[in-house]
Parts: C-alpha cells; structure tokens; sequence
C-alpha cells in the first residue's frame, strides 16, 4: 500500500494510504474477496460478487485503515477522507443514473459496517440515507409511490436518530405504535400516506425535543454523520464484548460500505430476504431461508413481522406461501446464484438478497455461521461432493466449537428469563436447586435432588460438592480459576465470575435484579454463554454422529502430537478413553485425598508429631492410593499413565471452621485447642509459593514413599495378569537439579524394593512437571536426573507473570481490552513469555537429554491457539480435561498443517 504523510495545525504527522476507498459495480470493481484485512468480508464478497457477474447495487468500500485514523483523530472523520467518498460517490451516480441529494431523482444509499471477520449485528447499519423533506417528494414521484417514499423517511429518521444522533429510539417506537393503536391498525404497512407525514413530523420533533439538534437535511452531513457512527460502532459494549468472545483483536477496525438503495418495500412485486445454501443448525444440503414481501431488510431480522420460507417444501409445512411460489422467476435466479457462490467460495454460504418490482439484487455473502453439528456434516458432505479436501475440511473447522456437541445444551426455543452473565467456564446446560455448601450438595444429592452448588469461589474442600452438583456458579474468579479447571475436568457445566451476583452464605441467598433466591430455589446455568436463568430450562442431551468419527479419524492422521487427558478418577479416565485419550498426562494425586473416607486419615498423616505416627497414619491411605492407581492402569491399558505425587500445601487438608475443628478433634480423639493450634501453625501467606511440592518430600519424604509404593504395588499386580505398562512418576514443583536428584533416588529405591518383594518387573519413568522458571532456564542440569518433562503451564504462567491466576480475574478484562495483553494468559499461552520458556526448556532439556519425552499438563493443553505453539516447539504430547480430548485432536492435527504451511 503506497502512503504520504501530512502534517496537521497540532504538528501531528500523519500517514495517509494513497488508495482507501474502493468502488465496485459490474464489470467495474476496484477489489475480490482476498483483500479482506482492508475492505472488510462485507466489501471484499460485494466487490468479488460484482466479478462473477452477480447483480450487485452499485458502491464503494471505504478501507480498514481509516477506522485507525478515526480513532487517532479522537473519534473523527479526517478531513482528508472526504474527497475520496466524494469521488466515488460522483462513480455510483453516473453507474445508476440519479444524483445524492438531488430533489427530483434522488439517489438514496445505505451505509454499513463490515469488519474481516463477521460480527453479524455487532455493528451499525444505516438504510435510506440521502432523504430529507425535499428528495421524499422526488422519490414519490419517481417511483410514483408516495407512500413508499413516506415509509422509507419515516424509517430513515427512526434509523438515523437512534445511530447517529444518540436518540433513545423507544419513544418513536411508542409514537409508532399509539398511533397504530388510536387508528386500530394491526401492522405498519396499514399506515396512509398521511399518516406516515404525521409521523415523520412528529419524529423530528421528538429528536430536536430529546437531543437538542435539529435532524440534518443535508444528505452529505447525514453521510458524514453515519460514516463517523460506523466507525464508533466498532468500539460499543456489545462489539468489544463479541470481539473477546471470538478473539478478534480491535486494531483490526471496520470498513464502511457505502451502497446505493435497492428496495424490497415498494409493493407486492417486491421482497426481501436472507438464506444459507445449507442447512446452518443440521448441514442438510437443502437451501434454507426466510423472506418478507413488501419489506426492507430489517424487518426480517428484526422479527416485527413473521417470515416465510423460501422453499416450497419448508413453506408447506408452515401453511404459508414460499418465494418459490409467489415469485418462481426471481426464486430461479436466487437458486442459480446460491449455487454459483457456494462452488465458487467452496462453503456454505449466508446471503442478503432484495427483489425491487420483480429484479433480484445480492446484498452481501459470507461464510455462513453454522452450529458444529452442522459444521462437521458440511465438512464431511463437501469432501463426498470434492469440494474440499480432507485437509481443507480440519482447516475450516474450529476446534473449539466441538464443546457444543460433548455437553447438554439448552433448548433454543425454550423460553427464558435471564438473572445475570458471567463468564462461559465449562460448557453445557443445566438446572437445579441452589445450595450454597458443598455439604449440602452431598446431602441434597444423596436424596436424589439435583443441586446448582454456588460459591463465591470454590477451593479443593469444595470438590465433593462440586462432584455431587449438576453444575457450578462462582461469583469471583475466571476462566482457569479452580471452579472452571475442575468442572471441565469433570465435564461438568460451570458459570464463573459473575460479580452481578451477591452471594450470602449467613442468610443463604443470591441476589440479582431485584430478585432474591433462597437456597432450594431452581436456576438453569448455560456453560456455553455463561448465562444464568430463572428455574429450569429444557435442555437437549448430545449425540456424537458419523461425521463426529469421521472427522475424528481424519484429524488422527494428520496430527503429530499425541493427546493425553488430566484425570483423577476412574470415570474420567473412562469418559477420556471414550473420546480418544492416548493416556494419562497428569493425575492429581491430592484429588483421591478428599474423599470422606480418606480425608482424617490425611489429617492425622498431618497432625503426626513423629515419623512413626505420621507411618501409621499413611499406611491407612496406601491400599486406598493403590486401588485407584490399579483402576486407572486398567483403564488406560497400557498407554502411558503419568501420576503426579502429592503437590498442594498441607493446609488444604485442615478444616477451618470452629465447628469443623471440633468435630475433626471428636472424631479422631485429638486435642481441639492442639488441633486449633496445629491449624493456625499451617497457614500459609502466599501458600501457591510455600510449603508444597518436592518440598513437602524434602521434609516429610515418607509421604512420597508411601505414594510411589502404591504405584509400583499397582504396577505389579497389572503386570502380573500380563500386561504391558510403562507407569510415569512426576515430581512437582522443581526448582533446582539437586531436588530431583535426592527424590529421583528416593522413587528408584522405593519402585526396585516393591519389583524385589512381588518377584516383577516393569519398566517406569521419573520425570518432573517444570513449572517453574527457574527449572525451565536450568532445564539441562534438570534433564539429566528426568526421563521426562510435563509443563504446568497454569503455575508457570503465574510463576513467569507474577499474576495469581483466582486474583488476577478482576483486572485481566482491563488488561486485554486496553492490548497489554492479546489474550487472557491463563486461556492462551503468552507466547512471547511464557513459551519462550517452554520452548528454551524443551531445547536445553533435549541437548542434554536426546529423546526427552516433553509434554504439556495445564489447562492450555486444550486450548487451540496454544496447542499450535505447542506443535510449533516440537513437543510430543498434551494432556488436557477429558471433555476437551477432541478439541485437542483436532486442534492438534490444524497446527500439523498450518506449519507445514509455514514451511
């Protein structure tokens, strides 16, 4: 892109792009759909229709790059810009043989956002701009249709007020309607042509009334007017909330399309529409759409009147009459075109379509947005079709659209009261009763109730309430805050952060809105927008299909990583397996603690005064540890199974309250003030930097010995039915060589003693989780003591970052909206940080060690965008929550072929 620089009065330099706006028109585009980044989707697929011979209405694209300049200029037009749009404007009358602004044959245009990526109804659009009380008279004439015209410029005002001028657009809408109501009209288009003048008068006075501006006559300050608003729509609420939902990032900035008026609202031999070439909720290869005759766009999309389908099949199902019928030429050509873009665009395509007295225009095209059910069949049925390859078909897909299939959803068509909005941690959908202690979830669910356990914020004393909880609801914390990283380990719907809330545990309420719901009360959580809603909504259970398999199968191929799953118990691992898991890649050991059966032995390991009790109280917990450990190692049948020993500070295990105090010190006939004094003696200030880990082995090594016995004891009861496995044991919290070296040795003659008394043998790996930047910087001297590494790339980040990833939610919102960070850390690896140290551990590790196994355990090990640096570093495996297996396979193959595009 050629530039020149100008100097403004202020002394600000500013560099001007030399081309920034853009016509197209038949025969006549200055642009095609591979200029996305700079004329938007809307504007590339418009000026790339015109080039196949499309009916487009004529316009112009004015280019990404000068939402930057807006914003730059304090959220003004540059005056700079304007001769361009004028020139271009001078293109479009010649092409359609009327003049902007002109009284007798007025040209009319719309002007419209359209960012590279689609953000259908983030952004605003104006339609009918260039009307003023002079061209309305022109446009009545022209169209010898008074009361067209009239409708149109009632609309525009009510458009262009509410856009533009910041009106609150209710009150014409009220207006609107009192006069339908005292005229007993039942819809808009029963208004006269007096009525609507009526109208049009009393809205402007209702805008000089509410903003204090006289509504612009001039169609250029209008079009100056709307440009600027499209510009600001970039930067609403809803469209920075869409952009962090979707990860686009705000520098990319909106085009404005600017194009001339064609009219669906000009009598019975008009309509308009919008379709999909494919079924957008199931991907049935059936075209798929709605219209309205007499109508403008909005008012299909806005739902004032109730559409019809296209077909004539899907119309005879409603009782209604079709386009295909009530206009078979106009159908004819919509269905060659639909045709001719979905083989050009090789995608289902979404399409805006206007039919002014019988002509047929398009109005956009773009990729359509499908549900992943609907993606997988395309995908699947374009590949039979040789649309696409096997490999375009994983390209296309996006990975993280899969939750959607592995969790129950809600209805869409049930109805809903929403309470409040936090943020999506687990997907699915859910309804129960509130409880508000985990205590209560147990017992509520043991009585065969279905519970919603909402906290605060969870902690791992939470976790038998949350195993008993339909679904989980926080107030505090985010998206890797513990509630969501063991719902989704669980596969369990889970709604985080949601600060609108207030929670109080005393009086056993939820407060939002007005409402007050007590504990028993009924709420429905919806993991996948995070939505809270009163009572119970239905939901819709999931069925993966063949095409599900299919994809599957084909992504297996692709792939060079491997992907393990994060799970604790036996039907986590069963669920992994189901999906797809090639092993185990992390198993908490301290999540099989908690269970009542377990949790006082742990408390009396803990309140040991000697080794010799502290013996006594672990050899209560060995059977138990190699029971699970034996479960797993069936399950997982050979393929590897990674165990981390024992890694949280000791004062997670302690009670906290009096009460539980007392009833600890009863049940295990312990003093309570020494049990109150042992309690308040393990508080920890920063426990995420304290007395935990390797660390808690360093000073208690029997509690690692116990836990290794258990493992190798596990180990050969497998082998000897015969079995193969290769057990992987994981040290935690690494920080130095010597470390790993003392418990390396400590594990090796723990396993060789059990392989000596049970006459086995088995081959085992020791290796450590690297979640520390120091280990990672000291990698080669730590490899020669590991058979292998596993990133923590959750401790990591907050180790590297110096963030508390339950804290940090308050303010990381801020952090990505305002570009310090591209995304939140904690979803996303940081690249430049945090992988700059996974990558230089890998390499230092591996020089050390060739062939070091090096695999990745934190939550970002399902995560697409990470799993592509993942594959980018050369690791060979990632683990992440069973749920999140398929993402990851598919994610995993995506990055194959992205970097074997880079190369």
């Amino acid at each position: 892109m050629h530039t020149q620089t100008t100097t403004s009065n202020s002394g600000t330099k500013t560099t001007i792009p030399q081309k920034f706006v853009y016509f197209f028109a038949a025969g006549d585009s200055e642009g095609n759909a591979g200029m996305k980044n700079i004329l938007g989707g809307k504007g590339a697929n418009l000026a790339e229709m015109t080039s196949l011979g499309i009916p487009v209405p004529p316009g112009f694209t004015i280019s990404t790059e000068i939402c930057a300049h807006f914003y730059e200029a304090g959220g003004k037009l540059p005056e700079w810009v304007r001769p361009s749009v004028l020139e271009a404007m001078k293109k479009v009358e010649g092409k359609i043989g009327k003049k902007f602004g002109d009284i007798s044959n007025p040209l009319l245009v719309s002007v419209r956002s359209g960012a590279r990526a689609s953000m259908p109804g983030m952004m605003d659009t104006i339609l009918n701009l260039g009307l003023n009380d002079q061209t309305v008279e022109g446009l009545a004439k022209s169209s010898n249709n008074p009361r067209f015209a009239w409708d149109s410029y009632r609309r525009f005002i009510q458009m262009y007020s509410d856009v533009v001028m910041g009106m609150n657009s209710s009150l014409l809408e009220v207006t609107l309607e009192d006069l339908k109501d005292e005229k007993k009209y039942k819809l808009d288009t029963d208004l006269t042509v007096d009525d609507l003048k009526h109208l049009v008068k009393k809205f402007k006075d209702l805008v000089q009334q509410m903003t204090g501006r006289t509504f612009p006559n001039d169609a250029y300050e209008q079009l100056w007017g709307a440009i600027s608003a499209v510009f600001h729509s970039w930067n609403t609420p809803r469209a920075i909330t869409y952009r962090e939902l979707h990860n686009i990032p705000a520098a990319w900035g909106t085009a404005v399309n600017i194009q001339s008026m064609v009219f669906g609202n000009m009598g019975d031999d008009s309509a308009t529409g919008v379709a999909f070439t494919r079924d957008p909720s199931t991907g049935e290869k059936a075209f798929y759409g709605e219209f309205l005759i007499n109508a403008q766009g909005e008012d299909v999309v806005a739902g004032i009147r109730t559409p019809q389908p296209i077909t004539k099949v899907a119309a005879a199902k409603a009782g209604v009459p079709s386009l295909e019928e009530a206009m078979p030429e106009a159908y004819g050509q919509l269905v060659t075109i639909y045709k001719k873009l979905e083989g050009h665009y090789r995608d289902m395509q979404d399409i805006e379509f206007t039919i002014e007295k019988n002509k047929l225009w398009m109005l956009q095209t773009r990729n359509g947005k499908r549900t992943a059910k609907a993606a997988l069949k395309i995908a699947c049925d374009m590949i039979d079709e040789k649309l696409i390859t096997e490999d375009e078909a994983i390209l296309r897909l996006d990975p993280s659209s899969l939750d959607q299939l592995l969790h129950p959803t809600l209805d869409p068509k049930a109805q809903k009261t929403v309470l409040a909005k936090g943020l999506p941690a687990s997907p699915g959908g859910v309804h129960g009763q509130i409880v508000f202690t985990p205590e209560d979830a147990v017992e509520w669910k043991d009585l065969g109730k279905k519970v919603i356990l909402v906290r605060i914020e969870t902690s791992p004393e939470d976790i038998a309430g949350m195993i008993a909880a339909q679904g989980i609801f926080t107030t505090r914390g985010g998206m890797t805050s513990h509630a969501a990283v063991v719902a989704r380990g669980m596969g369990k719907c889970c709604v985080a952060g949601c600060g609108e809330v207030e929670v109080d545990y005393n009086q056993q309420t939820m407060k939002v809105k007005g409402y007050v719901l007590k504990k028993g009360d009924v709420i429905t959580l919806d993991g996948g927008t995070g939505e809270v809603f009163l009572g119970e909504v239905k939901t819709i259970e999931p069925k993966l299909d063949s095409d599900f398999e299919r994809i599957m199968k084909i992504a297996d191929k692709v792939r060079k990583l491997k992907v393990r799953t994060n799970a604790d118990t036996p039907k986590d691992a069963q669920t992994a397996r189901n999906f797809g898991a090639e092993g185990i890649g992390l198993c908490r050991t301290e999540h099989m603690f908690f269970g009542a059966d377990r949790i006082d032995a742990v408390r009396e390991m803990i309140l040991a005064e000697s080794k010799q009790e502290r013996e006594k109280a672990l050899a209560k917990l060995l059977p138990m540890q190699r029971t699970d450990f034996q479960e797993l190692f069936k399950i997982m049948d050979g393929l590897p199974v990674t165990i981390r020993l024992l890694d949280p500070p000791l004062h997670e295990f302690v009670p906290h309250t009096e009460k539980e105090i007392q009833e600890l010190a009863g049940r295990i006939k312990y003093d309570v003030d020494k049990l109150r004094s042992k309690v308040k003696s393990l508080h920890e200030f920063n426990p995420m930097l304290g007395h935990r880990g390797c660390r808690l082995a360093i000073t208690y090594p029997e509690i690692y010995q116990m836990q290794v016995r258990a493992i190798a004891e596990a180990a050969s009861e497998i082998v000897k039915t015969g079995k193969k496995l290769v057990p992987e044991i994981m040290i935690p919290l690494i920080a130095t060589d010597k470390e790993l070296e003392l418990l390396r040795s400590l594990t090796v003659v723990e396993v060789e003693k059990v392989q000596k008394e049970q006459n086995v043998k088995f081959d085992y790996l020791v290796g450590t989780m690297i979640e520390l930047p120091r280990a990672a910087v000291t990698a080669d001297a730590i490899a020669d003591h590991a058979d292998f590494f596993s990133f923590g790339t959750n401790d990591l980040t907050q180790t590297a970052l110096g963030l508390s990833r339950d804290d940090a939610g308050r303010f990381l919102g801020s952090y990505v909206s305002s570009g310090i960070f591209a995304r939140d850390p904690f979803v996303t690896i940081d690249k430049v940080g945090v992988g700059s140290l996974v990558r230089t551990a890998t390499e230092m590790g591996r020089r050390s060690k060739p062939g070091l196994k090096v695999g990745v355990c934190g939550e970002h090990g399902g995560d697409p965008d990470s799993i592509e640096f993942f594959n980018s570093v050369g690791l060979d495996y990632v683990s992440c929550s069973p749920f999140r297996v398929p993402i990851a396979r598919l994610a995993a193959a995506r990055a194959a072929l992205l970097g074997k595009k880079l190369h």
